[in-house]
């Protein structure tokens, strides 16, 4: 079993402990998207929005991952979404970060 493999396993196991876990899931999120699961890391990236719509960084490196499966509407309904998500939170960086990106899919 590789690194990559184990550190998923990992994380469902320590997910089906705390489904409602954010940090877990936004951890196994990116270990797919690292791990080229770029499907299932938005099924993760979309399940953290569900259960925790202020989560920033979800709807950030979700529309990056959906911009690497070429999905750019889905993508930039995302940064749209966290954006205003963002301002909700009072989150600056991460709305600065969605923005840019935003801006770059025009």
């Amino acid at each position: 079993m590789s690194v990559v493999s184990n550190r998923i396993e990992t994380l469902q196991n320590l997910l089906a402990q705390s489904p409602g876990d954010s940090r877990f899931r936004y951890m196994l999120a990116s270990e797919y998207k690292n791990g080229g699961q770029l499907a299932e890391a938005v099924v993760e990236f979309n399940a953290i929005i569900a259960g925790d719509a202020n989560y920033g960084p979800a709807y950030y490196h979700g529309g990056q991952t959906l911009e690497k499966l070429n999905l750019l509407d889905e993508a930039r309904a995302m940064y749209a979404a966290g954006i205003e998500a963002t301002r909700r939170s009072g989150d600056a960086h991460t709305r600065g970060e969605l923005e840019a990106a935003l801006s770059i899919l025009g």
